[in-house]
């Protein structure tokens, strides 16, 4: 039963005398508790719905398009409150967060609701049979899940939960029910890598319904004091990864004819090999978890600049990014200024000393670090930054200083460039603004 705060003035529930403040109890005969619910049993064309108000329960029919919505709002996108996290993994990012931080950036939320609606990765550890069950009833697919490892000691020690072992049983469920699966593995350095990674995916690739496999280092910062120990990747270690990684998937390329296991960009960087091109990535299917996305990038700058017209750019622009970007992100400033010789690109790499430790990428660089390490430096007219520098709201960094509070004290404007190497392109010859 759910709280309708509001109704859509013309919709459906509207037209049907449905008000706010009316308790949703059922949808044709099925419990309402959360969003998952409530979209499913909406989709009908004819809908019985159960109410109570004040106290008293009434039943009101609508009949509406089939797939489209009533209507009907509620005090929060999944109509309850958001799962926490009932796991404390060994390499846990947010327990290495320095204190100060705005509260939202300590939660850990472990919520399948997510996982359906935003893509987030789920450990199966706040799950019951009676979950499962409910997502292959809906047949929601596909469901993106953090594994990290398949042997289930290693799991429950790892993820500090004595319920993360049995819950593996959960994937083969949701395989056999013919429900997609994404996987992600965490890898710690001589914890889950090595033959356990080897089990892990060797236990992954015999699924029938796994879509693919991501391989991403753990990232540690400076903030681990009382932590379990862990010791980064390097050059060595990350190309352990990749060779793993790549058995399996040239196996699977030859056996099914999809590579499926994909060591994520920061693999390759620490082991200084060349990045593959395009086709390794099979349409980029862990793009978010940082698989493929210099590749990605590169191409579709690459294909912006091959289509600009030919004019003279008197401009002068400055980029910040994290360490791990930095050659990167120059050498696609270096083709631009191949293009065209008048405009001028500065790319800083910005050293994160508010995390600190092997902290390395530009999703993670702070307001404070950008301003006291380019202050004075020769910005241009503009300033850019990816838009991962920032909350979602797209005004806060993660140390809570302001977009504003920035651009005042570098005295310049920042352009605040959206993901991919075609807005990266517009926004340095000046096309996005």
């Amino acid at each position: 039963m759910v709280i309708i705060t509001a109704v859509e003035r013309g919709s459906s529930a509207d037209k049907n005398g449905i008000k706010s403040g009316d308790k949703l109890v059922s949808v044709n005969g099925n419990e309402i508790n959360d969003v998952l619910d409530y979209r499913f049993y909406i989709m009908e064309k004819r809908l019985s719905l159960s109410l109570l108000r004040n106290g008293e329960e009434i039943e009101i029919t609508v009949t509406k398009p089939e797939y489209s919505d009533i209507g009907l709002e509620f005090s929060t996108y999944l109509m309850d409150e958001k799962k926490r996290c009932r796991n404390n993994c060994i390499f846990c990012f947010i327990d290495q967060n320095p204190e100060g931080m705005r509260e939202t950036i300590y939660f850990k939320d472990d919520d399948e609701r997510l996982s359906f609606l935003m893509g987030n990765y789920i450990t199966l550890t706040n799950l019951k049979e009676s979950d499962i069950e409910r997502i292959i009833k809906m047949r929601i697919s596909p469901v993106n899940i953090s594994v990290h490892t398949t042997d289930p000691e290693l799991r429950v020690k790892m993820m500090r939960n004595r319920f993360a072992g049995d819950c593996l049983r959960y994937i083969k469920m949701l395989d056999s029910a013919g429900i997609a699966i994404n996987a992600q593995l965490v890898l710690c350095r001589g914890i889950n890598d090595g033959a356990f990674l080897k089990k892990s995916l060797s236990d992954l690739m015999a699924l029938e319904n796994i879509e693919s496999i991501a391989l991403v280092p753990c990232g540690l910062t400076g903030h681990r004091e009382g932590l379990y120990p862990l010791v980064p990747f390097d050059k060595e270690t990350a190309s352990e990864v990749i060779d793993i990684a790549d058995s399996f998937g040239n196996k699977s390329l030859i056996e099914r004819g999809m590579r499926l296991v994909y060591p994520s960009d920061e693999f390759f960087l620490l082991s200084e090999r060349k990045l593959p091109d395009e086709a390794y990535y099979e349409g980029y299917p862990q793009l978010e978890n940082g698989v493929g996305m210099i590749r990605s990038d590169t191409d579709e700058f690459i294909e912006c600049l091959e289509n600009l017209p030919e004019m003279e750019y008197n401009r002068e622009v400055s980029i910040a990014t994290g360490e791990a970007s930095f050659e990167f992100i120059s050498s696609l400033a270096s083709l631009a200024m191949e293009k065209y010789k008048n405009l001028s690109v500065s790319v800083y790499a910005v050293r994160n000393d508010f995390f600190g430790g092997s902290v390395t990428v530009s999703g993670l660089v702070t307001g404070g670090d950008i301003i006291k390490q380019l202050k004075g430096k020769p910005l241009g007219e503009a300033l850019l930054i990816p838009e991962n520098m920032l909350r979602a709201e797209g005004d806060l960094f993660l140390d809570n200083v302001s977009l504003e509070e920035v651009s005042n004290a570098l005295g310049v404007p920042i352009i605040v460039n959206a993901r991919g190497g075609y807005p990266l392109c517009e926004a340095i010859t000046g096309l996005g603004e």
